[in-house]
């Protein structure tokens, strides 16, 4: 179970139970469907708004909870912990990074107008970044957007985007001039019912089999230019400043699901018999799980440093990176010793451990891969 730790208080305690409820009442007795169709329901967003798990961190003059990032991260390890990462994911996106740029860089007019929606779940909102070609190269996006007087015409195609079936709004990451690198680059709201709009197929993945994940194309859309989200040309430098939190979230991710594989692997090795014994009366056992409880552990107390840093406003680009890195990593190598130890049955769909482990392989890929978590923090060496 997850303990509780000192970065929480008792009102943050209070929350947990309320998310816990949630969890029973609206993801679990439909989880199992969401992951044969690839998708949940549209109804779990209304329900999330409704229970006020939408952009908690959102003040209450916005339409959230008037909560600060510790909601969010007690939302994040709790789904995340009942092995739900599907349905996690897609929060996350909406919630963790979405509203993050809404919230810190939009106008008045576009806080006010999406971010009520957003946290009552009525909008269902992505973050369109990664291109054919481009991956973790930000600087290497494509899709334009030609200002013509009052309006943008974006074109282009994105790929890997979660929520990409349900979403309402984009935030799109696109060129708005032709300088070099970072510089042309821009943040643009596009509304998914303008024409010229269109979503692509839902892709088939590995792990997360619940959360969509879909291409999308841009046909010369014209959105206004009252749409433009920060400043032309600062959406690279938004990005670089709004990451650390996407990458925190992604690291309490990893530390929700790696205490789950933990723990439900300790239930097994205690019940499943081998020449007699208990699985769990073996020295490797033993040895192998008390190496996996000290990783989580430091993770545990890394990410609540990086989390407590955050909600003051010092959390580093440095920091954020090396919490990615070391948590997902070592999510990676929990689930692959916990699947071990199930043996034969680990490998079974059937076993809650085979789908932990296939939703593990991406959280070293999304939000920037590993190799470039490295090369940022080496840049500080």
């Amino acid at each position: 179970m997850l303990a509780h730790r000192d970065v929480y208080n008792a009102d943050h305690e209070m929350f947990r139970d309320a998310v816990r409820g949630f969890i029973k009442a609206e993801i679990a007795p439909h989880f199992d469907r969401w992951e044969k169709a690839g998708i949940v329901d549209r109804s779990y967003w209304q329900a999330g708004g409704a229970a006020g798990l939408l952009c908690p961190q959102v003040s209450e003059e916005y339409g959230g909870a008037g909560g600060d990032f510790k909601h969010n991260a007690i939302i994040i390890e709790e789904i995340s912990y009942a092995g739900f990462g599907g349905p996690m994911t897609d929060f996350s996106v909406h919630s963790d990074v979405c509203a993050g740029y809404l919230y810190s860089v939009g106008t008045e007019e576009q806080k006010r107008h999406w971010l009520p929606r957003m946290a009552r779940g009525e909008t269902v909102c992505a973050i369109a970044m990664t291109e054919p070609g481009t991956g973790s190269d930000l600087q290497g996006v494509k899709t334009r957007a030609v200002r013509d007087g009052d309006v943008y015409r974006i074109s282009g195609s994105k790929t890997f985007i979660s929520n990409g079936q349900h979403c309402d709004l984009v935030i799109v990451v696109a060129r708005t001039s032709d300088a070099p690198g970072a510089k042309g680059m821009s943040l643009i709201l596009l509304e998914t019912d303008r024409k010229g709009f269109q979503r692509g197929r839902k892709l088939d993945k590995l792990g997360y089999l619940s959360s969509d994940t879909s291409e999308m194309s841009f046909d010369e859309v014209e959105v206004p230019v009252s749409n433009l989200l920060g400043h032309e040309g600062g959406g690279f430098a938004t990005l670089m400043t709004e990451l650390p939190q996407e990458r925190l979230a992604i690291a309490l991710q990893s530390m929700g699901a790696a205490q789950r594989a933990l723990d439900i692997t300790c239930e097994y090795v205690r019940n499943r018999k081998v020449f007699g014994s208990a699985v769990a009366e073996f020295q490797n056992t033993r040895f192998k799980l008390a190496d996996l409880k000290a990783d989580i552990l430091v993770g545990w107390a890394f990410v609540d440093q990086c989390l407590e840093k955050h909600v003051r406003g010092q959390l580093t680009a440095l920091d954020a990176s090396a919490a990615k890195l070391w948590c997902t990593e070592m999510h990676g190598r929990v689930v692959d010793q916990c699947l071990q130890l199930h043996g034969g049955y680990g490998f079974m769909r059937e076993y809650e451990i085979c789908r932990l482990y296939a939703d593990a392989r991406v959280q070293r890929i999304y939000g920037g891969t590993s190799e470039i978590m490295r090369e940022l923090i080496s840049r500080s060496l």
